[in-house]
């Protein structure tokens, strides 16, 4: 490497104070190592720099390791892709549908996501027990994606029960040891790890420890490991060590039921942009943020591992130093046709909300500099007054959906997805409900699966829920529509009897969807 490029480097990372937390970054080409330096400290308290042998938690980057564990066993025949799961955990609820270790592997489950009911449950319980406890899927299995955290645990419990060894010893026998990576464990005790760099959030006083303890990262361990160790994965998986069917299978891009295929594998994201093809992940655990990807066309890999929060944006750090050495094969973003600018006064007309004819979901169209967009989701591209497509796929909203908007005459709008389905959203009108009829909404709420209970009251123009057992938590919901209110990202419906009578609610949110919660009569 030049002297040019590495002061390049170090300029990147020249935010971070020599008495602050910091980073470690490696970058290799072609396997070797280009690069390797550590800046900040791994300990405030006791001042010791941060090195590139310091060992953090790489947080969600395990991911790829439990996938390829899983997928050995698959190889070995001790498992199998699509047998439904019970096989292997018969203690699991039933399922509307059966759920199998491809759907584990793919977040296409539909299990809830365990750190979103952690969120609202007031008991404090390790992961796999909260998972074994829900008894609803978010979705039919295949039919969508969403990150479920949850999925990852029922794997490595899996792959325990399997092989009569712990996720951390499999790990290291099949993975850490044969490929050199000397300086990785999984273990249930990271703060026992040697050359430990600990965590740390900034908050308004000043720097605070955030090292994730016990049954908040979840109870069952964590992946504790350095930048140069990760560049060894990157390699092991360029040089196919893992062997064909292994490394073909983690890098084989998801499939939805209905043929969609995603960017997301198998504890990867597969994408492309102007540089090639790239193979990455992300981990956070508190202040613990980590980034590991590989440029195929270029031989590239980099692994950077941060302990101080979300000071350091490692994602744009990452892609810049990759520049640094990447010339680009393609355009970013090709050129299309160019939008139509539809006038203010006709944008301000689709603003608002708007339901779905057929499941009741609701969708939330805002303008954003002269532009459509869905809040929560993309901007979209204009191509008439009334035609609105979204250009940029997102795996998080619709599962990467490239679809499409056609408004009517009567203010509602076909949305047609990228496979040719049609759904029909009618535009809300304006629910202001008086202050006695928001007092009906009021009572208790629990939830057995979540093992929660919602305290609802009502203000003058909002229901505000506080969690029994945190009563500070203050979520106040705004009415949409009668019997569905919102807050951010949280949805709230309500269930009448026959008699009109309430007598239970649904929560949604972005990792969990409705959740009943029954109204007690006390």
């Amino acid at each position: 490497m030049a002297q040019q490029e590495s002061d390049a480097i170090d300029q990147l990372f020249s935010s971070i104070a020599t008495d602050e937390p910091g980073c470690s970054c490696s970058f290799s080409k072609n396997g070797e190592v280009l690069f390797n330096k550590a800046y900040g400290l791994a300990n405030m308290e006791t001042k010791t720099p941060l090195q590139p042998s310091s060992v953090l938690d790489a947080g969600s980057v395990v991911k790829q390791f439990v996938a390829a564990s899983t997928l050995l066993l698959v190889e070995q025949g001790q498992l199998s892709l699509h047998t439904d799961i019970h096989e292997y955990l018969p203690e699991l609820p039933p399922y509307e549908h059966p759920v199998t270790l491809y759907h584990l592997l793919t977040h296409t489950s539909g299990i809830r996501d365990w750190t979103g009911i952690r969120m609202i449950s007031a008991a404090d319980e390790d992961a796999l027990t909260m998972v074994l406890r829900q008894k609803s899927l978010n979705f039919a299995p295949g039919e969508q994606w969403s990150y479920s955290n949850s999925g990852y645990v029922l794997l490595k419990e899996i792959v325990a029960r399997v092989t009569g060894l712990t996720f951390g010893e499999f790990a290291s026998t099949y993975l850490f040891e044969p490929l050199g990576m000397k300086n990785t464990t999984y273990t249930q005790y990271p703060d026992k790890t040697s050359n430990l760099a600990l965590a740390y959030e900034k908050g308004k006083s000043g720097w605070e420890n955030a090292v994730l303890e016990n049954n908040d990262r979840g109870g069952d361990g964590a992946l504790m490991t350095t930048a140069p160790d990760l560049l060894l994965w990157t390699q092991a998986l360029a040089q196919q060590k893992l062997g064909e069917f292994v490394t073909n299978n983690l890098l084989t891009p998801t499939r939805l039921n209905n043929g969609r295929e995603l960017s997301y594998t198998k504890g990867l994201f597969v994408t492309s942009n102007e540089l090639g093809k790239l193979i990455w992940h992300t981990g956070s655990a508190g202040g613990y943020k980590s980034l590991v990807g590989h440029l195929p066309a270029h031989g590239l890999s980099i692994a950077i591992m941060c302990n101080s929060g979300d000071q350091i944006n490692r994602t744009a750090l990452a892609g810049r130093i990759f520049r640094l050495f990447a010339e680009p094969q393609t355009q970013s973003y090709p050129p299309g046709k160019e939008d139509v600018m539809v006038p203010e006064d006709i944008l301000n007309t689709r603003s608002g909300w708007y339901i779905h004819k057929k499941d009741k979901n609701l969708l939330q169209l805002t303008v954003n500099k002269n532009r459509l967009a869905i809040v929560g989701g993309p901007m979209l591209s204009a191509k008439s007054n009334t035609h609105f497509i979204n250009t940029r796929r997102n795996i998080e909203f619709r599962s990467e959906d490239q679809f499409e908007i056609e408004f009517q005459p009567n203010g509602s709008f076909t949305l047609t997805s990228m496979e040719g389905q049609q759904e029909i959203y009618v535009p809300v009108e304006t629910y202001r409900p008086a202050i006695d009829e928001l007092s009906r909404y009021e009572g208790r709420y629990e939830s057995k699966d979540l093992k929660a209970v919602f305290h609802i009251k009502a203000t003058e123009k909002q229901l505000v829920v506080y969690l029994e057992h945190a009563p500070m938590q203050r979520l106040p919901f705004s009415p949409v529509v009668k019997d569905m209110f919102v807050f951010r990202r949280m949805h709230i419906g309500w269930i009448r009897d026959d008699q009109g009578s309430i007598v239970a609610l649904t929560y949604s949110n972005p990792v969990l969807k409705d959740v009943r919660f029954t109204r007690l009569n006390d």
